[in-house]
């Protein structure tokens, strides 16, 4: 018996105009859209299809309630045009803000306070660290036990913060930290055999330990909104295992935001207990590609257009006849 995981896109997935379609076509889309203009107090929207307004769209304070955004779009699309619920899954699963995401889509967080929430999170994570003093870099083609070398060794060179932040797929893992640390690494790790080691342009040193007054403006927010038992369980990032008690959800969302992206240990949980296909709501289709890294097997749908939708649809018309 086949068995569905819904996934959520996070940080980079964005691009301007991305929801669009959806708001154009869907009445419960665009709602969507509508309500969480309405919860930030201002038109994200127009951020994030205004033509030339990409330099306001990577802000990370727009970015991750604009994402969340076109996700659950997608996803009220999905149920109410195309009559796919989310209960049709065993799991959901976000990569970082996706993590949000995945629980407003489960019926853990209201949209209201998902958005609210994923814009201080922004804000709280521009603001844990000057700008310039922090960098995040990928390595491709290395495997843990030399990400870790790399790490100890921008340490050793510099004194400041390097560290894993995301363990996505075999062979690609992400280094945060102070940007001297992180240039120390990505030297140490192109002398040592890694194939690539490519700085990444964020705005920010994410999922590292100078994330640590992120984390603290979190648990202040996370403490004072309502986390009810999502309909189904969520693969937390930090802990690549499912949960479904809320208080272990909010330690989750607070341990996240300095803690390793472990996405790639996520997937394997998800293959291990019978998940055969994934659908990708939202923007883009990064971790459907990702995911292809990790088990060849797993069949990969997006959702984020009503292109897409509709094949999904038929999909699974064609799939359970």
């Amino acid at each position: 018996m086949s068995e569905l995981a819904f996934i959520f896109p996070g940080q980079g997935a964005q691009f301007i105009g991305m929801g669009r379609s959806l708001a154009d076509s869907y009445k419960e889309a665009h709602e969507v859209f509508e309500a969480v203009d309405e919860a930030l107090g201002e038109k994200l929207t127009d951020i994030m299809w205004a033509e030339g307004s990409e330099a306001a769209l990577t802000l990370t304070s727009n970015t991750q309630p604009a994402l969340m955004a076109v996700s659950l779009a997608a996803m009220a699309a999905l149920q109410e045009s195309h009559g796919l619920s989310i209960e049709m899954a065993k799991y959901v699963a976000g990569h970082s803000l996706g993590e949000y995401s995945a629980l407003c889509a489960a019926g853990a967080l209201s949209l209201a306070d998902t958005a609210k929430l994923l814009r201080t999170r922004g804000e709280a994570m521009q603001a844990a660290v000057s700008p310039g003093e922090g960098a995040m870099a990928a390595l491709l083609g290395a495997d843990e036990d030399q990400a870790e070398a790399a790490c100890q060794a921008g340490r050793a060179t510099s004194g400041g913060v390097c560290e894993i932040a995301n363990d996505n797929a075999p062979g690609q893992l992400v280094l945060s930290g102070h940007h001297s640390a992180i240039e120390a690494a990505c030297v140490y790790a192109r002398e040592n055999g890694v194939k690539k080691a490519v700085p990444l342009a964020v705005s920010a040193p994410f999922h590292c330990s100078l994330m640590s007054p992120a984390a603290d403006k979190m648990a202040d927010a996370l403490a004072r909104v309502k986390i009810h038992a999502p309909k189904i369980p969520i693969i937390a990032n930090i802990a690549a295992n499912a949960l479904t008690e809320p208080d272990e959800i909010r330690a989750a969302l607070i341990a996240q935001v300095t803690g390793r992206v472990r996405w790639r240990e996520s997937v394997a949980f998800m293959v291990e207990n019978g998940i055969t296909w994934t659908v990708e709501a939202g923007a883009g289709k990064v971790l459907t590609v990702m995911n292809r890294r990790n088990h060849r097997a797993l069949i990969g749908k997006t959702a984020g257009t009503p292109v897409e939708l509709t094949a999904l649809a038929e999909f699974i018309k064609d799939t359970h006849k």
